[in-house]
């Protein structure tokens, strides 16, 4: 049952959709097709709104519909492989532009957040915003001592349009899910819902914060990437306090390359930070988009990138990492067979999939591809290919692997405009390589022996102990299986009597019958 609520907001999704020229997505569902000829009858259509193409409509209202709708169809914008490309194409073009909060309530709302006044907490405080997104909006200051900080609000009485926006996103996905198989098969559920989660983790500038921390303890001392500080004693759930970073912006390309930066140099340690993040630590930003990259020009020969906004992050099963790897490594190999197979040992494919027909596919995606010169290969649109082929064999929707594939078009997208000539395959077959030497085989072997040996060696002195337990478990197990096969036995004995007796019994009330009909015979 919909509340009306939620009603009166589907009624102004609707409408927003037929203004917009985009009646076909109403009309497109089960619930609606008997009426599909009302299309011709829309006014917006008589009127030539529909000119537009059908991306730019659809991306201008979901523009319309508010920010909920705008980071949604931010994120369909990376599943190339599910969206037209002229659909996909319109929706990257969306930018989460919020017009900023006025600064006295986000002075307010920090003072209630922290406790104190602003003009305690700060040396200096500037009510005019930095920077306005649909979440949170970022404030320039100055601590006590000095330090150039940047303080994020969380936007007033958000949450509630989120928990509204978020149920009918909820409902149309289940009702999708329940009305095509098609769409069953693309999880539009399980899609809703990691969109869902991510959502509330970025309302939490808690989680924000330790997210910063733990990615600052990974590159800690490295110079490929630079993790501002954050100030927990300013850091509250809708209130986070931050190192304030000075870089050039990555989209910057003029301003990189007048301050000397090796864009070559730039775009192939973009590569790396990704591959180390995903593999080594797995755990990677997954909102790397240029507005929250930047570069340090202190180091042009070997530059160092600076990011922000650690709301968004991913981490991958170790099942997920060990076959994203495989497959890597297979693909730089040109094995297309142990590709397919992958596919099916991990799930992402049915087990009923003919392995060599999959083979074949792949292979008819990956050859000419490979024919071509490296520099010329997108790794990010042949995966997109991939993975449309194998929506011939019923692959799935892999939910947990939305945010890679999305953080993996953005790295190379932005490895590309920073240097053209960016060769992935290159940058990424020997780490590939040197994780497969470490995680699998004799090294990977004795790292884990290595590892585990500590723990061996500590219940060492248990282990006359717990043999013994293990022994008199397996004693009393043993005894009470015995007991009950006696039990058993005893149950079949019982019943064998019983089925005797009965057949004597009605052997015996046959004879009687005989013998009665007998005698009535004779008589």
């Amino acid at each position: 049952m919909i509340r009306p609520r939620l009603l009166i907001r589907l009624t102004v999704i609707q409408w927003t959709l037929m203004r917009h020229g985009l009646d076909e997505l109403l009309f497109a569902t089960p619930w609606f097709k008997p009426l599909r000829f009302m299309l011709w009858l829309s006014p917006w259509r008589l009127l030539g709104r529909t000119r537009r193409s059908r991306g730019e409509r659809l991306r201008q209202a979901l523009e319309e519909l508010g920010p909920i709708f705008v980071k949604f169809g931010q994120a369909l914008s990376t599943r190339r492989d599910l969206l037209p490309e002229d659909v996909a194409d319109e929706l990257a073009k969306l930018q989460d532009r919020v017009p900023p909060f006025p600064g006295t309530q986000a002075r307010a709302l920090i003072e209630k957040a922290l406790g104190k006044p602003v003009g305690e907490l700060f040396l200096e405080f500037d009510e005019t915003p930095l920077a306005s997104a649909s979440i949170a909006q970022v404030h320039p200051a100055r601590l006590p001592d000095g330090k150039a900080v940047v303080v994020k609000v969380v936007r007033p009485n958000i949450l509630p349009i989120i928990e509204r926006d978020l149920e009918i996103l909820h409902t149309l996905a289940t009702l999708a899910e329940k009305a095509s198989r098609e769409a069953r098969r693309l999880h539009p559920v399980d899609v809703v819902d990691e969109f869902d989660k991510t959502l509330h983790d970025e309302l939490d500038l808690v989680r924000e914060a330790a997210n910063c921390g733990q990615l600052a303890r990974h590159f800690a001392g490295s110079d490929l990437l630079y993790v501002p500080e954050v100030y927990w004693e300013y850091t509250q759930p809708n209130v986070m306090v931050q190192e304030r970073i000075h870089g050039i912006p990555i989209s910057d390309l003029a301003a990189l390359r007048a301050a000397g930066i090796d864009m070559k140099a730039l775009g192939e340690r973009g590569v790396e930070i990704f591959f180390t993040q995903v593999f080594t630590h797995n755990f990677f930003h997954a909102d790397m988009h240029p507005g929250n990259i930047f570069v340090s020009p202190e180091t042009p020969a070997a530059p160092r990138y600076m990011a922000v906004d650690f709301g968004i992050m991913g981490t991958l099963t170790p099942e997920d990492q060990r076959y994203l790897a495989e497959n890597f490594h297979a693909f730089f190999n040109r094995d297309y067979r142990r590709v397919a197979e992958l596919h099916i040992e991990s799930g992402w494919v049915p087990p009923h999939t003919r392995v060599n027909e999959f083979e074949a596919a792949i292979r008819t995606v990956s050859e000419p591809i490979f024919q071509r010169p490296l520099r010329e290969i997108s790794f990010g649109h042949f995966l997109l290919r991939l993975f449309q082929t194998a929506r011939r064999f019923d692959m799935e929707v892999q939910p947990q692997l939305v945010l890679l594939q999305k953080t993996l078009l953005n790295v190379e997208g932005l490895g590309r405009q920073l240097y053209p000539d960016l060769d992935l395959w290159t940058t990424a077959k020997p780490f590939i390589e040197r994780w497969m030497r470490e995680r699998i085989g004799p090294k990977a072997a004795l790292n884990t022996l290595r590892e585990e040996l500590p723990r061996a060696l500590a219940l060492l002195p248990e282990l006359p102990r717990l043999t013994h337990e293990a022994l008199s478990a397996q004693k009393r197990q043993a005894e009470l299986l015995e007991r009950q096969a006696q039990e058993l036995r005893a149950l079949r004995g019982s019943m064998e009597r019983a089925r005797r007796i009965g057949l004597q019994l009605t052997l015996l009330a046959i004879t009687a019958m005989l013998l009665t009909l007998g005698l009535c015979w004779m008589a």
